[in-house]
């Protein structure tokens, strides 16, 4: 590879606030659920495997940067090379010492467990309140295997979390006593971290075993959930990535930003299944709803954030103006662009006869806001579970 692309690369991703440490290869450890098998949806390149060379001049980029309050460098979370677990570098742990040593910024990293415990938790005293540490469990019920065929065993996972580098254990229901079980093992050796639950979500590229034990999971959540909070546990608990359940809960700041757009009757907004399925319940006839799948990601994938242009595209059906959430095109380079990289002005170019009016107001800020706000699993039971508004609003049909 051209040295200069690379490098250019290497300073987009620094402009990101991200470390784009790469280990030269598609990702060893093959979890079959994984996002990244398929990104095709975004531009990448295949950079080699940093050097210290390549290292020295990211180090020495970063540090150009003026520390603000608050923010966070991720590790390894590369927009434009594929995502993999980073510690599987040879040189990973020596450079976040480094990063930590030389500048005074935070950083957060995600691993399925590719750490040495002692070394990570003496790293956090060293460093107290600038380590953010995402490890993705994911499972340590009987499915792991078949799940993670390459990653760290049970016995180092629980090995991390014991320690006091972990800020947060991600995990997912499989089926009935799989995510209530890890989360009261979690618990027990660790009171402090936060539990950070939910279900993975088939995408259209996801192989048909994998995509079958993941609807299996979510059809057993509401008992998992209602296990985990009858447990009574220390740890702060989180349940994400529901759409359904996400948009319900915030139903009340969705609805007060809706009507704070004024649309008309006969206005077209673009809308995705849940935000549909709730504004057709509760503000039926307020406007025209746009029903956009997620055709980009495919399967079960339902969220306003990942729509694209072209899934707006093969929807649209000759209308004249046509109302766009912002949150549509907030890609991280700061500029009017959706998750694949195509641009506001070109996808207004295929459409000349339309009028597109960017809805503001419905925005990330918004969105994410309202989800860390609500997605406590104790939210979850006493406002979800057993809703009866909940379930009107979850059986109304989408349009074809």
């Amino acid at each position: 590879m051209d040295d200069q692309v690379l490098y250019n690369v290497f300073r987009q991703e620094i402009r990101e606030r991200k470390i784009p440490i790469s280990l030269g290869k598609t990702c060893p450890v093959k979890c079959t659920f994984c996002y990244e098998k398929d990104h095709s949806y975004r531009p990448t390149i295949d950079p080699p495997l940093t050097t210290p060379e390549q290292w020295k001049f990211i180090l020495q980029e970063i540090q150009k940067y003026p520390t603000r309050e608050g923010e966070a460098w991720l590790l390894g979370g590369n927009e434009y090379m594929e995502w993999t677990d980073i510690f599987l570098h040879p040189k990973a742990m020596d450079w976040l010492e480094e990063f930590l040593d030389t500048t005074d910024k935070q950083v957060i990293f995600f691993t399925v467990g590719y750490v040495k415990p002692e070394r990570l938790h003496k790293l956090v005293e060293k460093y107290p309140g600038r380590i953010n540490f995402e490890l993705s469990v994911i499972t340590l019920g009987e499915h792991r295997k078949k799940l993670m065929p390459n990653a760290p065993t049970v016995e180092q996972v629980l090995k991390i979390i014991e320690g006091p580098s972990v800020t947060s254990s991600n995990f997912y229901s499989f089926g009935p006593n799989t995510m209530s079980k890890d989360a009261m093992t979690i618990s027990k050796i660790n009171p402090h971290c936060i539990l950070w639950m939910g279900c993975l979500t088939p995408l259209r590229y996801i192989d048909a075993e994998t995509s079958t034990l993941m609807r299996y999971g979510r059809s057993y959540l509401p008992d998992e959930t209602r296990r985990i909070y009858n447990a009574g546990l220390p740890n702060t608990q989180m349940i994400h990535t529901e759409s359904y359940i996400s948009t319900f809960l915030a139903r009340q700041k969705i609805l007060k930003t809706f009507d704070a757009c004024e649309l008309e009757k006969k206005d077209t907004v673009v809308v995705s299944a849940s935000i549909y399925r709730l504004l057709s319940t509760l503000r039926k006839n307020r406007a025209r709803y746009l029903y956009v799948p997620n055709q980009m990601l495919g399967g079960d994938s339902d969220c306003s954030t990942l729509l694209t242009f072209n899934d707006v595209a093969q929807r649209l059906n000759g209308e004249t103006q046509v109302y766009l959430p912002k949150v549509i095109m907030e890609h991280p380079s700061k500029e009017d662009r959706d998750i694949t990289g195509v641009t506001f002005d070109e996808f207004k170019e295929r459409f000349p006869r339309t009028r597109f009016k960017v809805l503001h107001k419905v925005n990330s800020k918004m969105s994410n806001g309202k989800l860390y706000e609500k997605g406590y699993l104790k939210n979850i039971v006493e406002d979800y579970l057993g809703n009866p508004l909940a379930k009107k609003i979850a059986e109304a049909p989408l349009p074809n």
